[in-house]
């Protein structure tokens, strides 16, 4: 199949399940090998949870249907430039290229602003508006510490 195809995809998705009434105009699907391995939509209002982003959606999918929690291998096509949530997710889900349609300007111009998060990203901690305080460092240390000396875990 031709690239345009899993972006058509995407955007049908997107318009689909907003003209549903499941979320916001945002759609996802990844590939492996040339096929959709995975869909997903924004459904942040019909499920009441708040990172139900169409990225987010499609890679819980994508790794179900997978077996793992790599997609390595993978693509995806996105109705949409990832916010920085889903952007996050992306790369901690290994996916190896990224497709979208609409950019964050096009997102802003309809009322799904993500800049604030970006340059709340930048901040140092202690000047995010969400104020943050570090508590219990030894106490949290410690589990860090039985992570470095488990000899069975599992990298990711």
């Amino acid at each position: 199949m031709k690239r345009a195809v899993f972006m058509q995809r995407a955007i049908d998705l997107s318009r689909e399940r907003m003209e549903a009434g499941r979320g916001g105009p945002f759609g996802a699907v990844i590939v492996k090998g040339r096929k959709i391995i995975a869909e997903g939509s924004n459904e942040v209002t019909s499920s009441n949870d708040p990172t139900a982003h169409a990225e987010i959606s499609a890679i819980r999918a994508a790794c179900a249907a997978l077996g793992k929690f790599s997609l390595e291998g993978c693509e995806i096509y996105t109705s949409c430039e990832p916010c920085p949530m889903c952007l996050g997710a992306i790369y901690w889900a290994r996916i190896a290229r990224i497709y979208y349609g609409n950019t964050r300007v096009d997102a802003a111009r309809i009322g799904f602003d993500d800049e604030f998060l970006y340059s709340e990203i930048m901040q140092p901690p202690e000047r995010r508006k969400i104020p943050m305080s570090r508590m219990l460092e030894a106490e949290a240390r410690e589990a860090f510490d039985a992570w470095e000396r488990k000899p069975d875990k599992i990298r990711y």
